[in-house]
């Protein structure tokens, strides 16, 4: 019976981490760039039930029993997301399609291959530094020029360029002057190259990418992330903002049903309570 109090609880758990998730995912629905989490629940190692045998007769299985549920953890749905034209000059979007050879991946940006590798279709990131002046990445491309010409995110993080340094223009220098070509780089309004490359790195481990916050991403472990070349799937449009790739229909039925379970765990948890108290105050006067 107290077994029963302990799952139930675990699943009370579990579906109140999905059901943060999903309000996570509401709150930024509209975001630019932000990509939608999912929490993983899984079970409790099963515990084997097994009957000792008789003399020297063997051990017989009699069955298995889950100890629970838990929330593991919450992925991020790496894939691209619509973009919308805003016509600023100080927006910018990146179109994604990175192909490998050979593997086909599902919507989810997930190909599961038939001995069960899983490949993660690559994607593409803005490249900036956070406030301790450490690599990281990010989707959102609403960026601004402060008045010593720096680009920088909306949260005042520098842009990296090409040679791995923050970008940064002749001071009052404005985005409206300058053009991004198909190669990356920014152009002045005659055409004439100003020296200023975005640095766009495709990140190949996708499901190691951790959030930070403000829409920052950071790479556990070493490799798995290079500098794009133009044309290899990637573009980045000028004028144009990533919206989120959540799906607020999908993402309301997620919220009701972790809403459904947890109710339904609750009950159950009332019923044990219940019967605990009548074992307690009924039984034991008898």
């Amino acid at each position: 019976m107290i077994r029963g109090l302990y799952t139930a609880a675990a699943g009370m758990i579990a579906q109140q981490r999905v059901h943060d998730t999903a309000t996570t995912n509401i709150a930024n629905l509209n975001t630019t760039g932000y990509k939608a989490s999912h929490a993983l629940n899984r079970s409790f190692p099963e515990m084997l039930l097994s009957m000792s045998g008789k003399n020297d007769e063997p051990v017989r299985r009699i069955g298995r029993l889950s100890t629970g549920v838990l929330a593991e953890e919450s992925i991020a749905l790496q894939v691209q997301g619509d973009l919308n034209k805003t016509d600023k000059p100080s927006d910018f979007a990146i179109l994604s399609e990175i192909q490998v050879p050979g593997v086909t991946f599902d919507a989810s940006g997930k190909s599961v291959a038939e001995d069960g590798t899983v490949t993660y279709r690559p994607q593409a990131y803005f490249t900036v530094l956070n406030e301790q002046e450490q690599t990281r990445y990010t989707r959102g491309g609403e960026f601004h020029l402060t008045g010593e010409g720096a680009l920088v995110t909306s949260d005042g993080s520098p842009v990296l360029g090409a040679g791995g340094q923050p970008i940064a223009f002749e001071p009052g220098t404005s985005l409206d002057s300058l053009k991004l070509d198909g190669s990356f780089r920014f152009v002045d309004a005659t055409g004439a190259p100003t020296g200023q490359a975005l640095l766009i790195t495709q990140v190949d481990r996708v499901a190691d990418l951790v959030r930070e916050g403000d829409g920052k991403l950071r790479l556990d472990g070493e490799g798995g992330a290079a500098p794009a070349q133009p044309g290899a799937g990637i573009e980045v449009r000028q004028g144009y903002a990533e919206r989120s790739n959540v799906e607020p229909t999908q993402t309301m039925l997620d919220l009701m049903g972790a809403m459904r379970a947890y109710e339904a765990n609750q009950k159950v948890i009332q019923f044990y309570d219940k019967s605990l108290e009548k074992a307690a105050n009924e039984i034991g006067r008898v």
